[in-house]
């Protein structure tokens, strides 16, 4: 669908149109609207309060929250610190990532509820007058003139309507739906896994952060979220339909089994409407742009959660983007070179994250899932208990990633 020539004189129009208020969008429209571009950004719901997604802020995205001005303003927020991760396999905890020796001014992870972190960017993105959010605005359609990306269709609450732009953004996430109307080609390398999210109540007693509970061929991962833990279950790809036909009390013994301390709590999961499945997939586009269209974050190369990196590359690529693009609309328009430079920038750290991802799916997780009852530590967990100068290392690769960005766009409202 294409609109025609001729739209209302009423029409929105803006330098910059973000499709998707996640994080990548957020923080892209953020920065924009700081050096004077004029930005809307289109959230499909009517708010940001939506479970089961990623919580996790490393040490790259921190520095970023500094360079604005933002950290302390941001360290208010309801959140839980940690500065090192284990993981726990036939009882015994192992320690697997430190970060107290990151490059990085905050050394630890910070697990918020994405929407306390959304709605402190939009916030801090409203104080500029070049910012317009629109909430309950969603994206349906591209608008296109002479083959180049001129804007979109916007399903509102009162209706569908054209909003045009100089450049296009689409960080509406792994099913954009700008990139699917794009017509960009996309390379699948597929998962091994899906994950079940759920919550259980939190006990003063109970252990610290880890980064998985290792069960017979299953995984647990226990985020702390304040009174309660955002837990996930890691089973083969295709296993729900088994699980759910095994019935509720088989599962929780399931999730009990890999973290035994749970105990009668397993029964909260009373209802298979409580159990959310996250469909794993691992994707990027051969071309991130065409005219007058940007992909960036999930809708550009949806992460698998092995680290839990997909929020923080995602925020990588707009503060890349903010860094390559701002001089670019004071010209007038981000030119297809212009476009091409984002990517290039960024491919190398999606590429070996990516790379590190899939190895770690094909000889950790699909071995797990082959095997039977782990009856103790497997030999990486050996490595990194023997030598703890190892757990710097995928604390770095998670922590930082493999490019980190740092905010070159300027502030033109500071001396204003």
């Amino acid at each position: 669908m294409s609109a025609g020539a001729d739209e209302p004189a009423s029409e929105l129009v803006t330098d910059c149109l973000i499709a998707g208020g996640g994080p990548a969008g957020m923080m892209l429209g953020l920065l924009l609207a700081r050096a004077g571009v004029d930005v809307i950004v289109l959230e499909k719901h009517a708010d940001f309060l939506r479970d089961f997604r990623g919580d996790t802020i490393h040490p790259s995205t921190l520095d970023v929250m500094d360079e604005l001005g933002l950290g302390d303003d941001f360290f208010k927020l309801p959140h839980d610190e940690v500065r090192q991760l284990s993981a726990v396999a036939a009882g015994v905890s192992t320690p697997v990532g430190d970060f107290t020796h990151v490059p990085s001014r905050r050394k630890m992870l910070v697990f918020m509820p994405q929407w306390e972190f959304l709605d402190f960017l939009a916030a801090r993105a409203r104080r500029y007058r070049a910012f317009r959010l629109l909430m309950q605005a969603e994206a349906i359609d591209l608008i296109r003139k002479d083959n180049r990306v001129v804007g979109l269709l916007v399903k509102m609450a009162d209706g569908v309507k054209p909003i045009r732009a100089a450049l296009i953004v689409a960080a509406d996430g792994r099913h954009s739906t700008v990139r699917a109307r794009s017509g960009l080609e996309a390379i699948e390398f597929g998962a091994p896994m899906d994950v079940l999210w759920m919550r259980l109540t939190r006990r003063s007693d109970d252990p610290g952060q880890a980064l998985g509970y290792l069960g017979t061929r299953k995984v647990l991962v226990m985020l702390g979220r304040g009174s309660y833990w955002q837990c996930g279950l890691i089973i083969p790809k295709g296993s729900y339909a088994e699980i759910q036909r095994r019935g509720l009390e088989a599962f929780q013994q399931d999730v009990r089994a890999c973290a035994p301390f749970l105990g009668d709590r397993v029964r909260e999961l009373d209802d298979w409407d409580a159990i959310k499945l996250l469909t794993v997939q691992v994707d990027r586009l051969r071309k991130w742009s065409r005219d007058g269209l940007l992909c960036i974050g999930d809708a550009a190369h949806a992460m698998s959660p092995i680290g839990g990196v997909g929020i923080n590359l995602a925020i990588q690529d707009a503060v890349a983007a903010a860094n390559l693009l701002w001089r670019s609309f004071r010209r007038g328009s981000p030119s297809p070179r212009d476009l091409q430079r984002v990517q290039a920038r960024r491919s190398y750290p999606t590429v070996m994250t990516q790379a590190l991802q899939l190895a770690i799916q094909k000889f950790a997780i699909e071995r797990l899932f082959k095997g039977g009852p782990i009856t103790s530590m497997p030999l990486l967990l050996r490595a990194l208990k023997a030598w703890p100068v190892l757990r710097r290392i995928p604390a770095r690769i998670v922590g930082v990633g493999f490019r980190p960005e740092h905010v070159r766009s300027p502030d033109a409202h500071k001396n204003a």
